[in-house]
């Protein structure tokens, strides 16, 4: 078998969509990889999980999944038989009882970190000059543009519901700290990805590597798809 034969099933965070997957997509398609961004409605952490869930139930065959930032939580949530590995990207990784608020708010949050907080419909948007200053400031102008216009705000419902038992604990898992994160802090990430027992890389990125690093993250998540073949 080749890593082709391994679906990948991309996963976005808040303020996002699945195009922030871009380069990673073509990256992994260039090495024979089918890849599918799933859409989340970021309505709650349950609606989240049972749209991913509709996604995985569509592909045949092992699935490495990977999450973005808040998608950590989403990830370590669905209970597919056909995921065989994880892969986090500056992600979240709540333990079993603990809210994404938890460990979101868990270390220094760093200088330039937007203030959030739920508008009148209980939805949290990044403000637009947080793109460049703390989502993705490795990234040229107009990528920070296309993140920009292109944000989904997330429900305050997703960060506050407990988790139940994480997928990590189940199934082998990877980690990408990025050092330079203005959203969550790098000592964070590594508490995480220690307490998950995952194989822990890191990258000098900023919050967003899948768009500022997408190199490295291609790696990574073909590292994992080759370990799934060589179990």
């Amino acid at each position: 078998m080749s890593v082709g034969e391994v679906n990948v099933v991309l996963v976005h965070g808040a303020w996002a969509d699945g195009s922030s997957w871009g380069k990673v997509i073509h990256g992994l398609k260039a090495r024979g990889m089918n890849a599918i961004a799933a859409a989340l409605p970021l309505t709650s952490l349950g609606d989240d999980v049972a749209a991913l869930n509709r996604t995985l139930e569509r592909i045949d065959g092992p699935v490495v999944l990977a999450g973005h930032a808040y998608a950590g939580a989403v990830i370590g949530s669905v209970r597919a038989e056909n995921v065989a590995a994880l892969v986090y990207v500056a992600a979240l990784a709540p333990d079993e009882g603990e809210t994404v608020a938890d460990v979101f708010y868990r270390g220094e949050t760093h200088p330039q970190a937007p203030k959030l907080a739920p508008d009148s419909h209980g939805l949290i948007w990044l403000p637009e000059d947080a793109f460049a200053a703390a989502f993705a400031q490795h990234a040229t102008a107009q990528e920070v543009q296309l993140l920009a216009a292109v944000q989904r705000p997330i429900a305050a419902a997703c960060i506050g519901e407990k988790v139940a038992r994480p997928l990590w604990k189940d199934r082998p898992s990877w980690f990408l700290v990025a050092e330079e994160d203005r959203m969550i802090s790098p000592a964070t990430q590594h508490f995480m990805a220690r307490r998950m027992g995952a194989e822990v890389h890191s990258c000098e990125a900023d919050h967003a590597p899948i768009v500022t690093a997408a190199q490295t993250v291609t790696d990574l998540i073909v590292k994992a798809a080759q370990a799934v073949l060589d179990r």
